[in-house]
């Protein structure tokens, strides 16, 4: 039985199919390419949240403003002195999707990726040779650069080695690698710190980066590469016009699809409620609760571990549902709407700090159920640009819709840091009804996920048949 056969009938029909053309198989050098992205965004994760862990080591250093004499709530030298240090990498990470995204597609996904983690490995090691706050902005400002390409080249790699069932488990299952970060970092910090000093770390985890960098040179990413799908073949026809030297989709071209709206939008909603987890989970515990880091630890871990599941789960999903029969279309709105309905609980864990006022788990596993809805919910949303655009434009849409992400993050931080202490009810509100509002929005700029954009050529008219005799 072929392949083409084999699949769905409503796959059939509309042409959008999941495997490639004539292929017989899959291999399964595709879930070691899958490990790699996962190495890669473990890194990732653990090179920006270094200068986090080493921050009280840095109260030493007479350039950062530090002063003995006052206590820790009137450091306003050194703190406004680290905020900018932080706010150099927000930046440069959000303008950085702009152009790796761009980058990536036009250099293609092995030579992007290796030229977005030799960036943001060397930046990281960098931070050991600084002594000025100037030279920690500057270290920031590349490690952002080159770390705003890990997620743009990365989708783009399961688009060119995963069928569309098992791009969003791919997805889930590499960007599981930012909570693992969480669990190794820490330790990692402690260990190198307490015999080389601070600097030793960022010298650690930037030569990761490095080695990770020539396992990816050595690989034969481009042999092994599997044919375009289906999907990507019908896609690469939509915008074939449209298409520039070697296949780059113009930009312009790109602003005139719904779908690059509906991807962004989505993006600029839901990434700031995982941010706001992640910056202020420990704030929450502490103001409500009273626990300080040491004693919110495991409550913090157990957000992270469950965070993990959520995303491998729900990146699942979607593909599960598609072998069962139905459309990429239903299996990923299905999902998405899953996952949108497990974040609403959320909405009650003001009140829980009211009901369980000395007790910090009922909050604790309602955020991290959340949590793990988000990382589910994402796992599924960046799959849908491969369902949307050739794979060479995958890149610079993602790269946008991070764009996106991060411009949304910084104005929902704005509101928090107003609004959590006094209005808390008003962000766990937000957050709560952001995902159902950003998948109304997808489903009204995308009713059809699966379907061509492109008009059908009218049927060419049949052609009249020469009668062989003439009659006499």
């Amino acid at each position: 039985m072929s392949t083409q056969s084999a699949l769905p009938t409503n796959a059939q029909a509309t042409g959008f199919t999941t495997y490639a053309p004539g292929e017989s198989g899959k291999s399964n050098v595709r879930w070691f390419v899958c490990g790699l992205l996962f190495l890669a965004t473990t890194i990732n994760y653990m090179d920006r949240s270094v200068l986090s862990l080493v921050e009280p080591l840095l109260h030493k250093l007479s350039f950062m403003g530090w002063n003995p004499a006052l206590d820790t709530a009137h450091q306003a030298v050194f703190n406004n002195n680290y905020g900018n240090i932080i706010i150099c990498f927000q930046i440069a990470y959000g303008v950085g999707f702009l152009i790796a995204g761009r980058v990536i597609d036009n250099l293609g996904t092995k030579i992007g990726y290796a030229v977005a983690i030799g960036i943001w490995a060397l930046s990281s090691m960098s931070h050991a040779f600084v002594f000025s706050v100037l030279g920690f902005c500057l270290a920031r400002v590349f490690l952002g650069l080159g770390e705003s390409g890990n997620f743009p080249a990365a989708i783009k790699a399961t688009t060119e080695w995963f069928p569309s069932e098992e791009r969003s488990l791919a997805t889930g299952l590499f960007n599981s690698g930012s909570n693992v970060s969480f669990f190794l970092a820490p330790a990692i910090v402690v260990f190198v710190t307490a015999r080389w000093g601070w600097r030793s770390v960022f010298i650690t985890t930037g030569s990761m980066g490095l080695l990770w960098l020539v396992a990816w040179l050595i690989f034969p990413y481009n042999r092994l590469r599997r044919a375009s799908t289906q999907t990507q073949a019908n896609l690469a026809a939509d915008f074939k016009d449209h298409a520039g030297a070697g296949g780059a989709i113009p930009y312009w071209t790109l602003w005139g699809r719904p779908g690059l709206y509906a991807f962004s939008i989505c993006k600029g909603l839901t990434d700031p409620i995982w941010w706001f987890y992640l910056f202020y989970l420990p704030k929450f515990l502490n103001e409500t609760y009273g626990l300080d880091l040491a004693h919110a630890y495991w409550e913090i871990v157990t957000v992270y571990l469950v965070s993990s599941v959520g995303s491998i789960g729900g990146g699942g999903l979607s593909g599960w549902r598609m072998k069962q029969g139905h459309t990429v279309n239903s299996g990923r709105k299905f999902a998405m709407l899953l996952c949108a309905l497990l974040v609403t609980p959320i909405v009650f864990v003001p009140h829980l700090g009211t009901l369980f006022p000395h007790n910090a788990w009922p909050a604790t596993l309602v955020i991290a159920l959340a949590a793990a809805a988000h990382q589910g919910w994402s796992a599924n949303l960046f799959a849908t640009p491969t369902d949307m655009f050739p794979s060479t434009a995958v890149s610079t849409v993602v790269g946008i819709g991070g764009a996106a992400g991060a411009a949304g993050g910084a104005i929902f931080t704005w509101i928090v840091k107003r609004n959590l202490s006094l209005h808390p009810l008003l962000i766990f509100a937000l957050a709560a009804g952001a995902y159902l509002f950003s998948l109304l929005i997808f489903q009204l700029l995308v009713p059809r996920l699966g379907i061509s954009t492109k008009p059908p050529s009218p049927p060419a008219p049949p052609i009249a048949e020469t009668p062989l005799f003439k009659p006499a």
